[in-house]
């Protein structure tokens, strides 16, 4: 489907640099070439689509804001509009994306030592290796200072014990970047793991019967005396700075890349609504109660694109804070979930069904509004900033 010019109201392309659409178009093509014609088999099927990986590193996109060791050290614009085009396709091949580089090759990049650098980041950039995140447990989400996962030394070696819940790319991660408690088991005990597949005791298994991010590998891992040598802690980070730092990375990229899914919504109920006639045989896109609803979706999409783009600039010079980055991914995760249910009302009884594509963003957009911070997280992050007072208690 060709892209709506009105889209870009506010024309955006005005102020990206010839680099960072470049970056975009690329992702794009790719997008419309690779992704959208097999996405929804995929995602009605419940497997990965593996086979786009290669694809994915060959542009750069695995790693894609870092410098050196083979990642492509895009700016932050760039990496932000080449997530958007992804979370156009769909949010399980983002998912992918964002937790291969912002969660497992960043804090590698940020806190790991030059070994561990030299030994995963080559392979990650080219897709050669997967990598996951281990922070989250079946009973401590946004809560991550009350993990229960260990890790006591023993010798040259650490023991880790623990399970650890809701993993992106857990069952086919050759590293994962697990979070443990250690010493006293304090919330500033914490350190990061780099555990790899094979290690005797470890073990990841897929969770069943999800009805959203169904493209997407979900996991749950579990470490029984998981012997991890010392040359796989990370030496540049103890306690949850480590973790969150990893979030509030990741978590800047989704805000950018979730109006690629309003965005496909969008552009998909316009085109259907121009090509849809009922009653006397005139377009659906005539009468004011659909055009109420295409002007409400621009609206928000307009407003996602100026947030994501002022807080990538920001982030790029030095001037973000996490602050900022709640309030775009609050925003632009809502705004983006109540376009796709807008958009799902225009198309009719058509849209429940994965021949359009409102309600596999609608319910892919449902997992994105609870992970990286919940919408209730952000908003009390936001009203701690606004008076002072922290009610997380």
């Amino acid at each position: 489907m060709p892209r709506a010019e009105i889209t870009d109201l506010f024309r955006i392309d005005d102020l990206l640099s010839a680099e960072e659409k470049a970056a975009r178009d690329a992702v794009a093509r790719f997008v419309d070439a690779e992704v959208l014609p097999i996405i929804g088999k995929h995602f009605r099927d419940g497997t990965f689509p593996a086979h786009l990986i290669p694809g994915l590193a060959e542009l750069g996109v695995l790693g894609a804001n870092l410098q050196g060791y083979g990642c492509a050290g895009m700016n932050t614009v760039s990496y932000g509009l080449v997530l958007q085009e992804l979370e156009r396709g769909d949010s399980g091949l983002r998912s992918f994306a964002s937790v291969q580089g912002s969660l497992c090759m960043f804090p590698i990049h940020a806190f790991g030592s030059e070994e561990q650098k030299t030994r995963f980041l080559p392979g990650m950039a080219k897709g050669q290796l997967i990598g996951c995140f281990g922070l989250t447990e079946p009973d401590f989400g946004s809560n991550p200072g009350g993990m229960r996962a260990r890790a006591r030394k023993d010798g040259d070696s650490w023991v880790l014990n623990g399970t650890k819940a809701w993993i992106t790319n857990g069952s086919i991660a050759d590293a994962a970047v697990v979070w443990a408690k250690t010493d006293d088991g304090g919330p500033e005990s914490v350190r990061g793991f780099l555990v790899e597949k094979g290690m005797p005791g470890f073990s990841a298994r897929e969770i069943p019967g999800k009805f959203s991010l169904r493209a997407s590998r979900t996991s749950e891992l579990s470490f029984q005396d998981v012997r991890v040598p010392d040359r796989n802690v990370l030496p540049g980070v103890v306690g949850l700075r480590g973790p969150l730092s990893c979030l509030n990375n990741a978590r800047a990229g989704i805000a950018f890349a979730v109006t690629g899914a309003a965005i496909a919504c969008f552009e998909g109920a316009r085109e259907y609504a121009l090509s849809r006639t009922q009653f006397d045989g005139k377009s659906i896109a005539g009468y004011q109660l659909t055009q109420e609803k295409l002007a409400d979706m621009l609206q928000e999409i307009v407003k996602a694109q100026l947030l994501s783009l002022r807080l990538a600039r920001l982030k790029d010079e030095g001037k973000s804070n996490p602050v900022m980055v709640s309030l775009a991914k609050r925003n632009n995760v809502k705004s983006a979930l109540d376009i796709a249910r807008v958009a799902r009302s225009i198309y009719g009884a058509n849209g429940i069904t994965d021949d359009y594509p409102p309600v596999r963003h609608m319910l892919n957009l449902e997992s994105v509004f609870t992970y990286e911070g919940t919408h209730e997280v952000h908003t009390l992050v936001l009203g701690k900033a606004i008076t002072g007072i922290d009610a997380f208690g």
